[in-house]
């Protein structure tokens, strides 16, 4: 009888293990000293991207740039099993557009051009400790379907872009979405030992604007 609970435990041990959720990747420690310095960055763009520019002032985007926190959930709800590291590369590849976007309509004395040629380099070091925390193998993996998708929209010549993909938002909420998608998808580098945030909700987003909106030191 020993014997055969002891059987029992085990299998029902190994039926567990399968039943278990995949664990997603975690966020190398690499990662967090560029990130949270580019985040430093960001905290400034209400500042540079919205005192700066004329009200309501908006520059052309793609669709597909225009992304945010209901995005990655739609995606994850879609996708079961969908991979953290697949939306990180994915956030690399909408954010380095939305960048250039944003420089291409400022002139070379616009006050706003330093800050976001700077916020671009620093996108960039956090973009080559990215590749160099993961095997080269991990980063040309084929891309799930939809995703796929997304990708070749974003690549596709300019040219040959339909004009029903393209979409007009301000600078501003551009690096609105910037900041709080990084946060969500590398949540591990700005996690808080005393207080559970959930970065990927909407919610602490509004929590936070009360905060957003006072002067900056």
């Amino acid at each position: 009888m020993v014997q055969l609970s002891t059987s029992i435990c085990l299998v029902g041990g190994l039926l567990g293990l399968f039943l278990l959720p995949p664990v997603m990747a975690s966020t190398p420690a690499s990662m967090c000293t560029p990130l949270k310095t580019l985040n430093d960055s960001l905290s400034h763009r209400r500042r540079y991207m919205k005192h700066n520019f004329p009200i309501n002032y908006t520059i052309r985007v793609h669709e597909r740039e225009i992304f945010k926190l209901s995005n990655i959930s739609r995606m994850k709800l879609k996708m079961e099993e969908l991979d953290e590291l697949v939306l990180q590369r994915l956030w690399f590849q909408v954010n380095q557009g939305v960048l250039k976007k944003i420089i291409r309509v400022m002139p070379e004395r616009h006050p706003s051009r330093p800050y976001t040629a700077e916020l671009e380099k620093r996108f960039r070091d956090a973009e080559g400790v990215f590749v160099q925390s993961h095997p080269a193998e991990e980063l040309q993996q084929d891309l799930p379907e939809p995703i796929q998708d997304i990708w070749d929209a974003l690549t596709e010549e300019t040219d040959r872009v339909p004009e029903s993909s393209w979409r007009f938002a301000s600078p501003k909420s551009l690096l609105d979405n910037f900041c709080h998608t990084m946060c969500c998808l590398f949540s591990e580098c700005f996690a808080s030992a005393e207080v559970q945030q959930d970065y990927c909700g909407v919610s602490h987003w509004r929590k936070g604007r009360k905060k957003d909106l006072q002067p900056e030191s």
